[in-house]
């Protein structure tokens, strides 16, 4: 039988685990990979400033499980308050992903690029959890995707300081913009068929490039989940989706289970940049997890370091 990491409070990570019906052997991947990590963080934070992490993974490959395994590992091994925060909490509103749609163009109304986010408030909010003193308190913003909308305030979680890591985890998170001249050559039918004059990709790209690199170039450490190849990462989304029309059945209409067409035409809104992360992240990242063909972490790889194995 497994046992729970040492170091960890085994109440705090068995009821994660067991909230997010992770696999029996996930605690083997936390004691070999998470752990490691964590106390590696550790010790790269100053005295005197909140560490700002950024995790950077394609959709599927456990993003927010490392994040929040993180931060128990952090608060509870190594007294670390920590904040952790999606990209995708910092969406616009509906409302203003409609005006976007109207006035620049119709596929900024799916929200995922860069140019779907508000990225002042999450500037705002990584500024206000760097200053916050003992015993002060911030809302942190949440996106309500069954909603399609922004929550309302009042459900944001509360956070009290002081804040001595914050992590921002998301697909696009520290993503560098292309150079113009590969924005002319569709990458597949959507940008084909949807962008044939390449007006959106060009807004997506020059937002990631003006808008969002600011904010990417304040992190202090970026952490990598390497997935084989993007072809793996539709696959893994693909099984998802069909465990989950199995579950529901005749539900899956009415909770937006996606068959196979919708699917395909979703991810390929990401494909882009994704495809672009993989190239480029690795050599980038100060660590990378690397995933296997199975969704498994088999390997992680620090800066200025020997494999870990």
């Amino acid at each position: 039988m497994n046992e729970i990491p040492p170091g960890a409070n085994p109440q705090l990570l068995d009821r994660y685990i067991r909230e997010q019906a992770l696999p029996p052997e996930f605690l083997a991947t936390a004691d070999r990979h998470y752990r490691p990590l964590a106390k590696w963080l550790a010790a790269q934070r100053r005295a005197d400033a909140a560490l700002f992490v950024g995790i950077n993974g394609a959709q599927g490959t456990g993003k927010s499980t490392l994040s929040e395994v993180l931060k128990i590992y952090l608060e509870d091994v190594h007294g670390l308050a920590t904040a952790v925060l999606s990209i995708d909490d910092f969406y616009l509103t509906r409302a203003e992903r409609k005006q976007l749609a109207t006035n620049v163009h119709p596929l900024l109304l799916t929200r995922g690029v860069p140019g779907t986010h508000d990225i002042a408030l999450a500037r705002t909010t990584i500024a206000r959890l760097k200053s916050l003193g003992s015993g002060q308190h911030i809302k942190l913003p949440h996106f309500d995707k069954a909603a399609d909308d922004r929550a309302p305030e009042n459900e944001w979680k509360l956070f009290t300081g002081p804040t001595r890591v914050i992590i921002l985890e998301g697909w696009c998170v520290a993503a560098k913009a292309e150079p113009a001249a590969r924005l002319s050559h569709p990458v597949n039918a959507l940008e084909a068929e949807e962008d044939p004059d390449a007006r959106w990709r060009t807004y997506v790209n020059r937002q990631l490039r003006e808008v969002y690199s600011p904010l990417f170039l304040e992190l202090d450490l970026l952490i990598f989940l390497q997935a084989p190849s993007f072809e793996a990462i539709y696959r893994w989304r693909s099984e998802q989706e069909a465990k989950l029309r199995d579950r529901l059945g005749t539900t899956a209409i009415e909770t937006r289970v996606m068959d196979e067409a919708a699917l395909a035409r979703f991810i390929q809104h990401y494909e882009r940049i994704t495809r672009n992360n993989l190239e480029t992240l690795p050599v980038q990242a100060d660590a990378v997890l690397i995933l296997d063909q199975d969704h498994r972490v088999k390997e992680t790889r620090y800066r200025k370091s020997q494999w870990i194995k």
